[in-house]
């Protein structure tokens, strides 16, 4: 499979899915507000796997970013909360806070940090302690999930008047949507356009290599994952704001969604390989899958075995064309 089959491959299938969920529910699915809220739905996706592109291209998984979106959401949501002037009983509780603006500001840039602060020590973790990713951001999932429970013993804060990343509009457009817009816009530029997107490949693509060419290693993998935290920390917030409420139990299996979204827009899970604009695809693939699923009544269940079939499919095509590039 060329390089140009393999980035046309997943537009075609987002055309096919598209397509027909158009032949099979196509009162509900052409509807114009289906289709803004899909794009506001994958608003979230979109900039959690923009992101994991950046890990999954040198070479590593990121397993904690569900729990770390519920965990950010929740930190961001009480910083908001205390920073409105509310006590820990009415915060608790779920009394109304009022909050201005500035104050929804300030949480939502704590929301970022708490992201941005949980990818560095998961960064920190694989390249100081010489520790596989798999087994770091497996064991911090655990850990986020659990401290989110742990804030509030398992209850939610209640963000009521917190809506504006949310449902805000600008020129008619979700303000979710363009906060994803900026997103994938500014990450698409890093990795094609500066010197650390071509250090995310190369370190991707051989370690050894990159690190006799007098590129620091630790350093960029450190600031892959502290960036990728931080737009969880971005998307976390967007996730409360919808909700008018921080839950623990928010992005509960959300990263099976998103490395799903990476891989089948054609980024390589060995590493070296991937796009931006590829990960949209796969987001936007994704999302109207499980939308037209949804349409057509079937279960969550069904959907999260059909979209683990597909990632086993994406993965094995891309090794199966890995070994034929290796024997030409």
């Amino acid at each position: 499979m060329n390089k140009f089959a393999k980035q046309l491959l997943p537009f075609c299938s987002l055309i096919f899915i598209i397509s027909l969920w158009a032949c099979l529910e196509p009162e509900n699915f052409l509807s114009f507000q289906n289709f803004t809220n899909v794009l506001r739905r994958s608003s979230v996706n979109g900039i959690m796997a923009a992101g994991m592109t950046f890990i999954i291209i040198a070479a590593g998984i990121d397993l904690s970013v569900g729990s770390m979106l519920a965990m950010c959401g929740m930190l961001g949501s009480l910083s908001m909360l205390f920073a409105a002037g509310g006590t820990w009983q009415e915060i608790s509780g779920g009394t109304f806070v009022d909050m201005g603006f500035l104050v929804m500001f300030l949480g939502t840039f704590a929301g970022i940090a708490c992201g941005a602060l949980c990818g560095f020590i998961n960064g920190m973790l694989i390249t100081r302690l010489k520790l596989a990713p798999f087994i770091v951001t497996l064991g911090s999932m655990s850990v986020f999930r659990g401290i989110s429970y742990l804030i509030n013993d398992g209850k939610p804060f209640a963000v009521s008047s917190y809506t504006y990343l949310d449902t805000g509009t600008f020129g008619g457009i979700p303000s979710a949507v363009w906060l994803l817009i900026i997103v994938l816009a500014g990450a698409g530029f890093l990795l094609n356009k500066t010197a650390f997107g071509r250090y995310t490949y190369a370190v991707g693509s051989n370690v050894q290599t990159a690190f006799h060419a007098g590129i620091n290693v630790n350093k960029v993998l450190v600031m892959i994952y502290t960036l990728a935290g931080a737009l969880v920390g971005l998307a976390a917030m967007i996730t409360t704001s919808r909700a008018s409420s921080a839950q623990p139990s928010a992005g509960m299996g959300l990263e099976l969604d998103i490395i799903a979204a990476v891989i089948i827009g054609g980024t390589s899970p060995s590493g070296g390989r991937g796009s931006i604009s590829g990960t949209v695809i796969g987001t936007l693939l994704i999302s109207f899958l499980r939308n037209g699923l949804t349409l057509l009544d079937i279960s969550t269940n069904v959907q999260l075995v059909v979209i683990g079939l597909i990632i086993i499919f994406a993965v094995t095509a891309d090794q199966i064309a890995a070994r034929r590039e290796a024997s030409c």
